[in-house]
């Protein structure tokens, strides 16, 4: 219902919002626009554009109601790589419990720990939260989703506790991003800036927001059920074997993102490999790991399909035309206003568009050509300027009803949004105040 709910706002918003836009480097939708190109374009309103028709140059229209249905589709087709990706590492997982192996290795987990939430939770978050920050991790985390819910589960504990111990470490290491490729990469050249730099303010800003989060999740690790017996056993060489599968699948994951630029179609074959050398480790017959593994693909079924609303609703706004129009009001209202007021506004923006615009390589591309220029001339740096993009990025995608990829982590758990919302509000409300003031701090000292 939330997804359809953003779907129906999105479209209403093509009717409401006047429809324009900027040229580009390209013809393609994620290209950089070019400053100072915007244009209005004429979108006639009436009974005929209720019914969907082909474009015409340089003429907008608002969204049908079709599109309701029609945008669901086109979601699915241009997040296809994505959702091939969530089943395979669904149809991997399924083989993985089955194994046994992940049970094994959780309770000697537990053992190694005596069980002691207070050593657990700092290591788990502060290991996903590095990989994230330094490394731009987000969608390998998906792998270990049930993990942690399976051990939270044997700690006695909620399953948003598990949930939280890698959805809010890796959220704030992405908000962070002190030298993520997947971010600076992109953002820092559009504003003239050197891929990297600025990392220390960034590196504070990590350190101190992760802190306040293992506090939050210690506190909510209260017990809810009767945890599973400390026990100090020894893992077989079986399970210990299809371990070592499973860590090495990790290691290739970051390996190959990051050094041989692998995409979710590599990714989605990496979990097959690993599934097929799972069961041969396991010593499954063929049949059966072929059921246990279509069983495992099913329960990532929902989150396929959010993934592909998620991106249904990016569909609608480009098609109707109106992001470039939003960008454009707010850059003309922000020129003359102090630097130190311009830097949270424009941090503001950022986290606009992430609701709208989940996607962090679109959203750069669409907005710091524009935003970059505007915030140069009130006094505001470059480096600045990339932080208050990562920040909205950051503290938007965190909650936001319209990010694949937190709908994927949701279904993978098994926890509803309205119970997550529930979790985190107050969470977000916080370090969106302490986001404001570290952008404010950073025009004072003139990062």
């Amino acid at each position: 219902m939330m997804m359809l709910a953003a779907m129906l706002l999105a479209i209403a918003l093509t009717w409401i919002i006047p429809s324009g836009s900027h040229r580009r480097v390209s013809d393609k939708d994620n290209a950089p626009v070019i400053a100072g190109t915007y244009k209005r374009l004429p979108k006639p309103i009436g009974l005929e554009a209720l019914v969907p028709h082909a474009p015409v140059k340089g003429v907008a229209q608002p969204v049908s109601p079709v599109a309701l249905a029609t945008a669901i589709p086109e979601g699915l087709k241009r997040s296809a790589p994505l959702i091939f990706m969530i089943l395979m590492l669904g149809g991997m997982f399924g083989i993985l419990r089955a194994s046994g192996a992940l049970d094994a290795g959780i309770q000697r987990l537990i053992g190694i720990s005596r069980g002691d939430i207070r050593i657990l939770v700092p290591m788990l978050m502060l290991g996903f939260s590095a990989g994230s920050t330094f490394l731009g991790m987000i969608s390998e985390y998906l792998l270990l989703i049930p993990v942690m819910i399976a051990l939270a589960d044997r700690l006695g504990r909620s399953r948003m506790f598990g949930f939280a111990i890698v959805t809010l470490a890796a959220k704030i290491g992405y908000l962070a991003s002190v030298t993520s490729p997947v971010a600076l990469l992109i953002a820092q050249p559009i504003v003239g800036v050197a891929p990297f730099s600025g990392l220390l303010f960034r590196l504070a800003i990590w350190v101190s927001f992760l802190a306040i989060a293992m506090l939050v999740v210690l506190r909510a690790g209260r017990i809810t059920h009767e945890p599973a017996p400390v026990v100090f056993e020894h893992l077989s060489h079986r399970h210990l074997g299809i371990l070592t599968i499973a860590g090495v699948t990790i290691a290739a994951l970051v390996y190959g993102s990051i050094a041989l630029g692998w995409d979710d179609g590599e990714f989605s074959a990496l979990f097959l490999v690993a599934a097929a050398m799972m069961a041969a480790a396991a010593r499954m017959k063929p049949v059966a790991a072929v059921e246990l593994f279509v069983s495992g693909m099913k329960t990532m079924m929902l989150a396929a399909l959010l993934v592909g609303m998620g991106r249904a609703v990016e569909v609608i706004l480009r098609e109707g035309q109106i992001l470039d129009t939003i960008i454009e009001a707010v850059s003309v209202q922000v020129r003359g206003m102090a630097p130190v007021v311009v830097a949270p506004i424009v941090m503001g923006v950022e986290m606009v568009l992430t609701l709208l615009i989940p996607s962090t390589s679109a959203k750069a591309a669409l907005s710091l050509p524009i935003l970059g220029p505007i915030a140069a001339s009130a006094g505001v740096s470059g480096q600045t300027t990339v932080l208050a993009f990562l920040l909205g990025n950051g503290l938007v995608n965190m909650l936001a009803p319209t990010s694949g990829m937190l709908l994927a982590y949701l279904a993978a758990a098994g926890i509803s949004y309205g119970a997550w919302f529930r979790f985190a509000w107050r969470i977000f409300a916080l370090f969106t105040c302490l986001a404001v003031g570290a952008m404010m701090l950073a025009v004072v000292i003139g990062y």
